[in-house]
């Protein structure tokens, strides 16, 4: 994996040489007071976090719009990215304080090779019940299971990414593996789309609201649900080892994240006879989404992944991905878990945000 090794090494003097991807003059909170109190006593933090404009970047947005953050002292500064991994590095590098993205081989990788982060709370996963990736095939396609795709060309963005997690996983429940089928790497959604739509393969993995588009279009059904057939953590946040030391501000952080992940639950995943049904604050919550990641609403309310209500991470399914990965030798050796997961945290904040 040494060409691994050495994209990971460049992208780290990446993150370290951006300054639109770090800290500003005002200084991160991991290297500010560690005071205690109650909010009147406590010192504002500045807390860089790395985000991208996804949906399920959607309790950091609500967070800031209702002020959730600053109820806890944190000034919460977007640093925007157009990818997920160099988040993960720039979180690493302490580049900024907190990050908020996917959870691919790369970043095993990354860590496998030496840099450290914390996996602290939930930022979207597949659960039974909500749709938010699926695996499709062209609408005149005779495959109607998983089965079928045995020696068949299936779509995805790169290697070792969550769509390539997905699809083996897909696969082995059914009883195949990777190398009874064909992986096609695409590089990016709109490749995925513009292959189904041309025939080029027979299946491709996409996520919520591209799965709407694709159906509304008319040229591709969804054969499985990810989410109905098996858990996954897809993205999380992760902090900053620097940042996880400062007890104090990483469990102001929290508490305000906690709350909004709640708000969004309780206004976008409520269920009602089965069904997910607009609850409270529904529109307010569409708005503020749409506001930050500069999308249609009807658009949005299609694609609403599914967020623990109190941001818990799926802690179990981390091993299970490095278990995977590394049976797959998409990393370059065994990560201990226990290294890179702490709830512990999370868990503290929520028994001082209390119900």
């Amino acid at each position: 994996m040494r060409k691994a090794s050495a994209i990971i090494a460049g992208l780290l003097a990446t993150a370290l040489a951006l300054t639109g991807c770090g800290s500003s003059n005002e200084g991160s909170s991991a290297g500010q007071g560690q005071g205690t109190g109650t909010p009147a006593e406590q010192k504002m933090e500045t807390v860089q976090v790395g985000m991208l404009k996804l949906t399920s970047t959607a309790p950091l947005f609500i967070g800031i719009e209702k002020g959730f953050f600053k109820e806890e002292n944190i000034d919460l500064k977007p640093q925007w990215f157009e990818a997920a991994q160099p988040i993960s590095v720039a979180t690493a590098a302490g580049s900024v304080d907190v990050g908020a993205t996917g959870i691919t081989a790369s970043m095993y990788n990354m860590i496998a090779g030496g840099q450290k982060l914390v996996v602290v709370a939930d930022k979207g996963r597949e659960q039974q019940g909500y749709s938010s990736s699926a695996l499709l095939v062209p609408n005149d396609s005779p495959i109607k299971s998983v089965e079928e795709l045995k020696g068949k060309k299936i779509g995805i963005t790169q290697t070792g990414s969550t769509y390539h997690y997905m699809a083996g996983k897909l696969l082995e429940k059914y009883g195949l593996s990777l190398k009874d089928v064909d992986l096609v790497p695409l590089n990016s959604i709109k490749g995925l789309m513009e292959a189904l739509k041309s025939n080029q393969v027979d299946s491709v993995l996409l996520n919520e609201p591209n799965i709407s588009l694709v159906v509304n279009e008319g040229y591709g059904k969804p054969i499985a649900q990810i989410g109905d057939e098996f858990e996954y953590q897809t993205s999380g946040i992760f902090f900053s080892p620097t940042f996880a030391e400062n007890k104090d501000v990483a469990e102001r952080f929290l508490k305000a994240y906690a709350k909004s992940t709640r708000y969004y639950y309780d206004a976008v995943l409520t269920k009602k006879d089965g069904q997910v049904v607009p609850g409270e604050n529904y529109d307010e919550v569409i708005e503020i989404i749409a506001k930050y990641i500069e999308q249609d609403k009807e658009l949005i309310k299609k694609g609403l992944p599914y967020i623990d209500r109190d941001g818990k991470l799926l802690e179990s399914d981390i091993q299970t991905q490095v278990d995977w990965y590394a049976k797959e030798k998409l990393i370059d050796k065994p990560i201990d878990v226990k290294e890179i997961v702490n709830t512990q945290m999370l868990e503290d904040a929520l028994q001082k945000l209390g119900k």
